[in-house]
């Protein structure tokens, strides 16, 4: 593949970095797409394994086929086989009908496997049976049914040091391992952590209304070199969480709040030196639901609003504060892209001055004539900025800016 043909596919399945071993491992998942080999995805928790299954299903002879993703570690021991191959009518207590297993539903198809790692032993019996003459056995049943599905597999546990301790079959193992694809930990990646910061940052900050984060040079160093044994899903956590409490320090001009790594390193997860990298299950300490990111955010911005009026009323103002969430009076690009340009390890450390002056030779008509704007607006609204703003086409925010830089109070 060449790079324009790698960026598209990163762009259709939003796939973030420029990393070689991640480029590699999605090379060769559309390379291996077009055949029917069974394919092991390996990696830590949280490194996005399950693009993989997708790139090779949509390149796939099979994308018009019926695509069903497993987690086999979500699945109570005694309805895995159930749920896999289906049950009979009365098969089992609760078995109140005949059900079509993800076998059969998936038959002309894709099916992957996640966390393979998690799946009985007995299981593992009739999935090795599948894979080798695509034939199964609903539970409760003698009759030997037929299924054509593409398995792919995830695991993050090492299946080798499983099969030496008698938890998964070897024949399994090297029937599932005809094509490995291996996805690099975040820490592997470390050109590409800043970049993720940012794309997460930017979201958070767009969907919740709230200022844009940058991070100073110590900040950038903190982060790049921690470990994130959570990996990607471990510093988007963190990444909202920053912008979520640090918004508020916004600077008068860009509408940006700058972090050093005195502030961030109070959302740093402290590193355990005994606990190894997230391997087995995805029991973060430091995360919350989204229900109670909702709530969280609700509530900050709640008091916020509270503390604005609260100073407008102690200022004297007559009608609401200046809502201090920064507004984008035009598109921008994804600047958290660096203009569409990838994080290079001498970008890395580096922070854009946010505080630069405009050129000393700017014309001066300009200003002029945005004072005059400006100035008609109000007197047209009889001062009233809400809807002086509204006919400028720009926030209140930046209305109120320009007119303490104006002088036009």
């Amino acid at each position: 593949m060449d790079s324009q043909e790698l960026q598209r596919l990163k762009n259709k399945y939003d796939i973030i970095g420029n990393d070689a071993a991640l480029n590699r491992a999605l090379e060769t998942a559309v390379t291996i797409a077009p055949t029917d080999l069974t394919v092991l995805v390996t990696g830590e928790s949280g490194v996005g394994k399950e693009n993989i299954p997708k790139i090779i299903h949509q390149n796939s002879r099979r994308k018009n086929g019926k695509y069903f993703a497993v987690n086999c570690g979500a699945i109570p021991e005694g309805t895995i086989d159930s749920e896999l191959f289906g049950h009979e009518k009365g098969s089992f207590t609760g078995a109140i009908e005949t059900r079509r297993g993800y076998f059969q539903e998936a038959d002309g198809g894709t099916l992957f496997l996640d966390e393979i790692g998690e799946l009985p032993l007995p299981s593992q019996a009739k999935l090795l049976r599948v894979l080798q003459s695509g034939e199964f056995i609903k539970v409760g049943s003698s009759k030997v049914e037929k299924t054509d599905v593409r398995v792919i597999a995830a695991t993050n546990n090492d299946l080798l040091h499983a099969v030496g301790k008698g938890k998964f079959r070897e024949d399994l193992y090297y029937r599932l391992n005809a094509i490995q694809i291996r996805m690099p930990a975040l820490r592997e990646r470390k050109e590409d952590i800043y970049l993720f910061f940012r794309k997460f940052s930017s979201d958070f900050s767009e969907k919740y209304g709230m200022g844009k984060v940058t991070l100073t040079n110590d900040a950038i160093d903190l982060l790049i070199n921690y470990r994130w044994p959570g990996n990607i899903r471990q510093l988007k956590n963190v990444a909202e969480t920053v912008t979520a409490l640090e918004s508020e320090k916004l600077t008068p001009v860009t509408g940006r709040c700058v972090v050093d790594a005195a502030a961030l390193a109070k959302y740093m997860p402290k590193e355990e030196i005994n606990l190894l990298p997230a391997v087995a299950k995805d029991n973060t300490g430091d995360s919350m639901s989204e229900s109670d990111k909702e709530m969280f955010i609700k509530a900050i911005l709640d008091l916020k609003k509270e503390v604005d009026d609260l100073k407008a009323r102690v200022n004297g103002a007559t009608g609401p504060a200046p809502v201090l969430t920064p507004h984008r009076e035009e598109p921008e690009e994804a600047e958290w892209q660096g203009q569409g340009a990838p994080v290079s390890s001498e970008e890395i450390g580096k922070v854009v001055d946010i505080n630069v002056q405009e050129p000393h030779d700017q014309d001066l008509s300009l200003q002029k004539s945005n004072i005059e704007i400006i100035t008609k607006a109000l007197e047209k609204h009889h001062g009233n900025r809400k809807l002086a703003a509204k006919e400028i086409g720009t926030s209140e925010r930046s209305l109120y800016r320009w007119i303490k830089k104006y002088h036009l109070e």
